[in-house]
Parts: structure tokens; C-alpha cells; sequence
């Protein structure tokens, strides 16, 4: 296979290696799914640090692909990626409803579901680090772009609590994987697609906007209650299944976040000795972990006619497989939560001066939905994470301190939403 990846690649959304100087992007291995439908596993080559690998599912002269997704020419055939290409994509779902194998790829349906093999095909326009594709109404196919070895916790999770029939996430009702090295390597997932659902940071956000322009709709409290019993369901059912031990907080972990980001964000610099003195006074002192979301906020959530679910069960973007798969404190996923409610409600106040009437409505807003939130978890939990108060405020210092540094460097007018979390928490 003879594509110019190596120019297709760049101009991908999902690519990850725009700001590394590319040396090649050569196939490693490429498998025959059915005449002209291939899956290339691509390796790209830097000029600094370590290779990436990719998948690209390639249609070979498809019937009507669109200009971005045509990949190439290699000698007479034209290459294009086959996910925008309708038949190639009902063709990858039916490999998974028949449980198919070709080469070193398997495919597998989960036991007693039904796909929607005659559904009609579209790209979703908002995967950012993967691609999705939606099967009609009925189901959400994810294929995985940079691919490595291990076990994908996405597709872990989801599998493990739709087993265990949790209502709280969207079922998975499929996922292939190939061989690397020896080790299983992911390569995609099928769920249920949430038709009609709606994203909890986009309620949020509405429903702070309310709150200061003094319309109806600034109340969320309802519906944050309800968010807070989804999680703690979650989270039981997770320690139900997978287990739980004990830990500590990862004091050194921490530390040295918080002096990276010193480092990078000077206003972090009067905070630094209060915050080290909060983590530090956690240190020795046990605490029960369990499998989690991981990176869990309101961007993570979505609100069906009938329920909350959580989804993109990934961990940490960026983070080795393995590490994303440990276990940790459920008070972090809360602690991700509570600082998400926060940008919901101050985000729309940056860049503008901002009166201390907008202020004083942003933080009402804020305390509401953080206490009806633990107040739904604990109702469900039988434990209200508030009881951990040290605990929940060292895990939201840890997420703000990164926040900071992120702000920093990429949206610097975002900056006072960490920072003034930062001041709350040290007092």
C-alpha cells in the first residue's frame, strides 16, 4: 500500500502529531477486510520523541467519497477513508455482528444484543481524538485513530457495567482489536447511541446564563441532584464488580504537578506553600480506591429523555493505557465534577469586566449545584464525599492546579477560573 499518508495525516482533526516534525508515516501492517476495504495500521516516524501508530480504514475506489477524506492514489486505485464511506461503514458492522476474524483482527458482538445492521451510516462532527460514526438512532461506532497495546478502558468499563445491566451508560454492544507484540490492542467499540440527548455542560452553561440575566431556567438543582445519584451509581457498581482496596493520595504525584505549574503560571506562586501543606497533611493516611471514570466532567455527561449517562470512560487523555486503568479515590471523579460546575458558571464572565452582582450570581450558582450534587451521590453512595472534605479539597486543588497551567498556556484569559478556586480552597 503506497498512500501519501504522510500528507493526508496532518490535515486530520484527530492527528496528534502537529506540533512534532514528521520523518515518515509508513504502513506496519495492512488487513484485508473484504475486497477494496482494507485496515492500515500506520506508523509515524518523528524527527524528536516516539512513534505513533494509527489506524486508517482505507476504501479503495468507494463510489462517491468526499475531497477530505480521500487519501491518495496508489497506481490506478484511489484510497479514501472508509468511515465516510457508507457501504464501507455497514460493512465493519456487520463484521461485528457476525463475530468475524480476518487475519490477526477479531471482531465481537456482546452476548444477547441486537445490531442495527440495516441502520443508515453518518460521521459524527464532534469526535475530536477519535472518529464516530452513528447507525441511524440505534448505536454509535467508535473507531480509535492512534492505537497501542493493552487493554482499553473504555471499552473495560462500559463492558463491565453493561454486564452488570447499569442504566447509566450508553451499553456497549461491540469492540475489535487486533495483536501487538504479543499484547491485545484495541482498535474500536459500538454502543448505544443517546438519540435526543443532551450534553451537561451545555445545561449548565445555559442555566448559569439564566441565572444572570434573571430568567427562567437558572435552576439546575433538580437535575444536578440526579447527576450526583448517576455517578454514585457508577461508582458502586464499578467497586460491585471490579473490586476495591486502599491507597494514599498520591502525595508526591501531586507535588510535583503543583511545581511544573508554578513553574509555568507565576500568580500560582502565593498559593504554592498552602497547597503543598494540604497535600502533604494527606500523606500515610489511607484511603479506599476503586475503579472510575478517570476525567470525568460535564462534557463527560449527557441527559436522555429518561436518564443521566456517563460516557468516554478513556481516563486522562494523553496517559499510558496502564496508568489510565489503576485505580484511584471515587472522590476524584467527584472533585472533576464540582470543578466543572464552577467553569459552567464562570466561563461566560471572562474577558469582560465583570461587576461583583455577576460574581456574587456565579458563586450562588456554583454552591447550589455543588451541594445538590453530593446531596444526589450521597443519597445514592450511602457516603457524602463532603464527609471527606480534605480528601475532595486536595483532589479539586490537584485538578485546578492543572487547570492553571493549561490556562496559561492556551487560554489565558480563562486563568481567574482556576485561580479563584485556588484562593477558595486555601483558606
Amino acid at each position: 500500500m503506497e498512500l501519501p499518508f504522510d500528507e493526508w495525516l496532518p490535515k486530520q482533526r484527530w492527528y496528534a502529531g502537529r506540533n512534532r516534525t514528521m520523518v515518515s508515516a509508513t504502513p506496519a501492517a495492512v488487513t484485508a477486510l473484504r475486497d477494496n476495504l482494507d485496515l492500515a495500521l500506520v506508523d509515524v516516524d518523528y524527527a524528536e520523541g516516539a512513534r505513533e501508530r494509527y489506524q486508517v480504514l482505507v476504501a479503495w475506489d468507494a463510489a462517491a467519497p468526499n475531497g477530505a477524506s480521500v487519501i491518495g492514489a496508489d497506481g490506478v486505485r484511489t484510497g479514501s477513508d472508509a468511515l465516510h464511506d457508507p457501504a464501507s461503514a455497514a460493512f465493519v458492522m456487520s463484521l461485528l455482528d457476525t463475530s468475524a476474524r480476518r487475519g490477526d483482527i477479531s471482531f465481537e458482538r456482546e452476548p444477547n444484543v441486537m445490531l442495527p445492521t440495516d441502520a443508515p451510516p453518518r460521521v459524527s462532527s464532534a469526535e475530536q481524538s477519535n472518529t464516530s460514526v452513528i447507525f441511524g438512532k440505534e448505536a454509535m461506532f467508535k473507531a480509535f485513530r492512534r492505537v497501542s497495546p493493552g487493554i482499553n478502558p473504555d471499552i473495560e468499563i462500559n463492558r463491565v457495567l453493561g454486564r452488570a445491566g447499569n442504566g447509566n451508560v450508553a451499553k456497549l454492544l461491540g469492540a475489535y482489536e487486533t495483536v501487538w507484540d504479543g499484547q491485545p490492542c484495541p482498535l474500536g467499540m459500538l454502543t448505544d447511541f443517546a438519540a435526543g440527548s443532551t450534553e451537561g455542560w451545555d445545561m449548565a452553561t445555559a442555566s448559569s446564563r439564566a441565572r444572570y440575566g434573571g430568567q427562567p431556567g437558572g435552576d439546575l438543582t433538580a437535575e444536578t441532584y440526579r447527576l450526583g445519584e448517576a455517578v454514585a451509581s457508577v461508582h458502586r457498581a464499578l467497586a460491585d464488580e471490579l473490586g476495591s482496596g486502599t491507597a494514599e493520595f498520591p502525595v508526591d504525584t501531586a507535588l510535583s504537578r503543583l511545581a511544573s505549574a508554578a513553574g509555568q503560571v507565576p500568580a500560582l506562586a502565593e498559593y504554592q506553600p498552602a497547597i503543598e501543606a494540604r497535600f502533604r497533611a494527606l500523606a500515610g493516611v489511607p484511603m479506599t480506591v476503586q475503579r472510575m471514570h478517570g476525567d470525568l466532567h460535564l462534557g463527560q455527561v449527557l441527559r436522555t429523555p429518561d436518564t443521566w449517562l456517563l460516557i468516554d470512560f478513556e481516563g486522562e487523555p494523553g496517559a499510558p493505557l496502564e496508568e489510565r486503568r489503576k485505580p484511584d479515590s471515587p472522590i476524584r471523579d467527584v472533585a472533576g465534577m464540582l470543578r466543572s460546575y464552577e467553569y459552567a458558571a464562570y466561563q461566560p464572565l471572562v474577558g469582560d469586566e465583570v461587576d461583583t452582582q455577576a460574581i456574587a450570581l456565579a458563586t450562588s450558582w456554583v454552591d447550589e449545584n455543588r451541594a445538590a450534587f453530593c446531596d444526589g451521590y450521597a443519597a445514592v453512595a450511602g457516603t457524602d464525599p463532603r464527609a471527606e472534605q480534605a480528601l475532595l479539597a486536595a483532589y479539586e486543588l490537584d485538578k485546578a492546579v492543572y487547570e492553571a497551567a493549561y490556562e496559561s498556556r492556551y487560554r489565558p484569559d480563562w486563568l481567574p477560573i482556576p485561580l479563584r478556586s485556588i484562593s477558595r480552597l486555601v483558606v
